[in-house]
């Protein structure tokens, strides 16, 4: 029975420890990159699907530069879990990571009504979109640097203006999107150089 409650608080110790680490999986390069593909994917929307596209086109192009952008941020994440990590460091990926994917499971299902629903609620998706990855960075924020919350904020902030605005449109603006997320990922790269990988590379 001793050595059970030794082992239980040695484990209850190492998972208030990793809550206090700041995870380094997330990598600035990776992550300003998403935030431009952002920016190029508005800037090539009329080249891809045409000055009028549908509605459903427009939300289907944006979910596959979603998952572009996720890739190129997470990607490194995924192989180096895979491929290198150990076991206490898969923990902490598991640990920092799990407080993202709600934020994007729930991006998926309210994707899919919106577009069943039609242009009318397509419009809003852009600002549910930011406010909802708003609530991926600041559930992630213990694991991540202090000043990443100002990134928290900003996409806050920007899905709150796109909400204001979507009653104005019938469709979705390419740069509201862009815009948005360009800034804001390119925004959470400065930060995570700044506060993390300017003193490693010292």
């Amino acid at each position: 029975m001793e050595i059970e409650k030794a082992l239980s608080q040695i484990s209850e110790i190492h998972s208030q420890l990793g809550k206090t680490e700041v995870y380094r999986g997330y990598r600035a390069v990776p992550v300003a990159l998403s935030g431009a593909l952002a920016l190029a994917a508005a800037a090539g929307q009329a080249r891809f699907l045409g000055n009028q596209p549908a509605a459903v086109a427009v939300v289907l192009y944006w979910t596959v530069v979603a998952g572009l952008g996720l890739a190129t941020a997470g990607g490194g994440i995924a192989w180096k879990y895979m491929a290198r990590s150990d076991r206490a460091a898969r923990r902490k990926t598991r640990i920092a990571v799990g407080q993202f994917l709600p934020c994007i499971a729930a991006g998926v299902f309210i994707t899919a009504a919106a577009a069943a629903a039609g242009p009318g609620a397509i419009a809003f998706l852009p600002g549910l979109w930011a406010i909802l990855f708003s609530l991926g960075v600041f559930a992630s924020r213990p694991y991540l640097p202090r000043l990443i919350g100002f990134v928290g904020l900003f996409y806050l902030g920007a899905g709150a203006v796109l909400l204001a605005l979507a009653p104005r449109q019938s469709g979705l603006s390419p740069w509201g999107i862009g815009l948005t997320f360009g800034i804001g990922q390119i925004l959470a790269g400065i930060v995570l150089y700044w506060s993390l990988e300017r003193n490693e590379n010292r």
